[in-house]
């Protein structure tokens, strides 16, 4: 059953919230549709996860849409009719928007804040690690070791939605997350801030266990496909790779996070 929200308006100007059930749906995150709506929730501080548009649609409300969109940077993609026609069989206008359960973070904020807190930043990259499932049990792991911040790509990661919170068992509440348009720029402001980036790679003959944590330090950790983008392996200033005795090529990606962040806890709290 899909529970869904969508923000109307009465005759005097005011909004409200008419949530509707609909039992031929799959379920889902709530999620509000129509262009007006979607503008009003962004005007009034939610935070969107992502937005869906129709190809094709035409008209001034979603042409607004759309450049609010670009311009705040939110994620959006187009995708056909049927695929909002699937969600729900209102009347959407050729947008549906889901909504956020946690509020994302300013990185550029958050690290300066640790350096004069006295703090030795842990940061975790996550490079399109795109399975939920996944990145909720990373996000546990994370906050359970000590990680000051969470960065994620805004296009080509997981929707923070139920399944992930309920695999982090809540921790997504509990550590910041930080939402960025483009990890090049983010990872050359955290070398530039003094923070080393450590990439969690089997690209290498390095050993994660050879890596100094107990300095200001950024895991990079890659996608379920093909691990770290190359581009970000060549930024990194160190490469680490986890030792395998099987067979099989690597680890799991939220299995890798744990092995390294616990290293890292070792390091700092000089076990």
């Amino acid at each position: 059953m899909v529970c869904g929200y969508r923000i109307l308006a009465n005759r005097q100007g005011f909004f409200f919230v008419d949530m509707m059930m609909n039992r031929n749906k799959k379920k889902d995150d709530n999620y509000i549709f129509g262009t007006r709506p979607i503008m009003e929730a962004l005007k009034l501080g939610k935070e969107l996860d992502k937005v869906l548009l129709q190809q094709g649609a035409q008209g001034e409300q979603i042409m607004e849409l759309r450049i609010f969109l670009r311009e705040n940077q939110i994620p959006h993609q187009y995708v056909p009719q049927q695929k909002l026609d699937s969600i729900t069989n209102r009347n959407h206008q050729g947008a549906i928007a889901y909504i956020s359960p946690i509020a994302y973070q300013r990185l550029d904020l958050i690290v300066p804040q640790l350096f004069e807190e006295g703090k030795i930043p842990l940061i975790l990259i996550l490079d399109r690690v795109t399975d939920v499932r996944n990145f909720g049990a990373i996000c546990r792991t994370a906050e359970c070791a000590g990680v000051n911040a969470i960065v994620i790509p805004t296009a080509g990661a997981a929707r923070i939605n139920e399944d992930a919170i309920k695999t982090s068992a809540g921790a997504l509440f509990n550590v910041p997350v930080c939402r960025e348009e483009n990890l090049k720029y983010t990872m050359a402001f955290l070398q530039a801030s003094g923070i080393q980036l450590v990439a969690c790679t089997e690209k290498t003959k390095e050993f994660f266990y050879d890596v100094d944590f107990t300095v200001p330090t950024a895991i990079i950790l890659g996608s379920e496909e093909d691990g770290i983008s190359p581009a970000f392996l060549k930024t990194a200033d160190r490469l680490a790779a986890i030792p395998l005795a099987g067979t099989t090529g690597s680890l799991n990606v939220s299995v890798a996070a744990g092995v390294i962040l616990y290293e890292s806890m070792r390091q700092r709290r000089g076990l």
